[in-house]
This record gives C-alpha cells, sequence and structure tokens, in this order.
C-alpha cells in the first residue's frame, strides 16, 4: 500500500510521482523501508537503544538514518520552543522528514518524547500501513529521574522548568506499541537484540 496524498490547499502545488519509486529504491538496499518511532520519558534510553540499533543495523548492511529530538532542535526546529503548539509542530515536521526518509528506501530510527497518542497517531497514518512501527521504551519514572542525564527532573522538581514531562505535564503510554521494550533493568544489548527480532519477524531485514 502506498500513504494517501492529500492535495494541497493551494491549487497550484501538485504532486509529482517520479519513474524511480520507493520500491526499486528499497529492492536495491534489500530491506523494507520503514520508521520505528522510539517514545518514551526524558531518560528512558530512547536514544541509546535507537543509537545501539542503528549500529546493529549497519553493521549488517542496511541503509539506516536515525532523527534525535535534541539533533533536530538545532537545525530543522531550531525556531520552535516548548509550547504545546511548538511541540505538536516538531512532532509534525519529524514525521514528515521520516516519510520522505522511508520513500528514499530507508530504515528510519527516531527518538522523541512525543508524549500524545494523537500525534503519535497522526505520524502513523502518514505512513502506508505497516511502515510505522511504535516503539515504546517503557522505564518508569523513578529510573528515568535516578538517571537524569541532563539534569532536567531536577530542573523540573525545582520548578526552573515548567510543563515537563512526567512531572507536571502527561505523557501518555502508547495504547498497543508494536514493540513494547520493558527497559528499566534490560541491557542495552538485550534491547537491541529484541527489536532486531521484530524487524526479522516483520519482513523489514
Amino acid at each position: 500500500m502506498t500513504a494517501v496524498v492529500q492535495p494541497h490547499e493551494n491549487e497550484n502545488v501538485v504532486w509529482h510521482n517520479h519513474q524511480t519509486d520507493k520500491a526499486h529504491r528499497a529492492q536495491l538496499k534489500n530491506q523494507s523501508p520503514c520508521v520505528l518511532w522510539f517514545t518514551g520519558l526524558s531518560g528512558a534510553g530512547k536514544s541509546t537503544v535507537a543509537g545501539a540499533l542503528e549500529n546493529r543495523l549497519a553493521e549488517q548492511g542496511f541503509h539506516t538514518y536515525l532523527l534525535d529530538g535534541d539533533n533536530v532542535r538545532h537545525g530543522l526546529c531550531k525556531d520552535l520552543g516548548f509550547s504545546a503548539e511548538d511541540r505538536k509542530e516538531n512532532i509534525r515536521r519529524i514525521g514528515e522528514v521520516a516519510k520522505l526518509m522511508a520513500d528514499a528506501g530507508l530504515i528510519v530510527l527516531t527518538a522523541f518524547i512525543s508524549p500524545h497518542r494523537a500525534e503519535r497517531q497522526l505520524v502513523r497514518e502518514l505512513l502506508p500501513e505497516g511502515e510505522f512501527i511504535e516503539v515504546f521504551v517503557d522505564t518508569p519514572l523513578a529510573e528515568c529521574e535516578k538517571r537524569d542525564p541532563k539534569g532536567l527532573y531536577k530542573k523540573a522538581r525545582a520548578g526552573e522548568i515548567k510543563d515537563f514531562t512526567g512531572i507536571d505535564s502527561e505523557y501518555q503510554p502508547p495504547a498497543n506499541p508494536e514493540i513494547h521494550l520493558q527497559a528499566g533493568n534490560a541491557s542495552v544489548d538485550e534491547l537491541v537484540t529484541l527489536c532486531v527480532e521484530a524487524l526479522k519477524q516483520r519482513h523489514i531485514i
């Protein structure tokens, strides 16, 4: 299946189909394109696991790209703040970029808190059935606070950061993720292996 391209609000902007398509690009890479959408609290291990998974896949010759939350904030989304609207726009932009990269035949990994189900659903709907793979990095809040790699929880508890996810802003866990990583006590290598097995079961690799 292919994603539905909605008409642009400006009738002068028209979608162009090209002769070299996603299927051909994927065939050249000997893989099925997809978007692995890692979601979870700050400090849950999203970037760590996604990065380690990308390394594992690259070692096996697969073509990937990792979109990391902080990295994207340095460029594509550097004009956005952390209001509810800006956070929503941040996820929308990432979804569109991930869609383009999947169209290039890549296995795309993303690491974003993306706390709201509705916004994750919007990204899912950008992609054909089966190409959006939601990966819930399920790490208890207490463990995330213990890790606190950026000192953000400490600042949030002190009132220095407002609307911080998990403290004074809601995180909505996935209701039915394709991959559910119980990440509290598992090693990174164990979590990566679970992801690889899931990709094999879905014939991505």
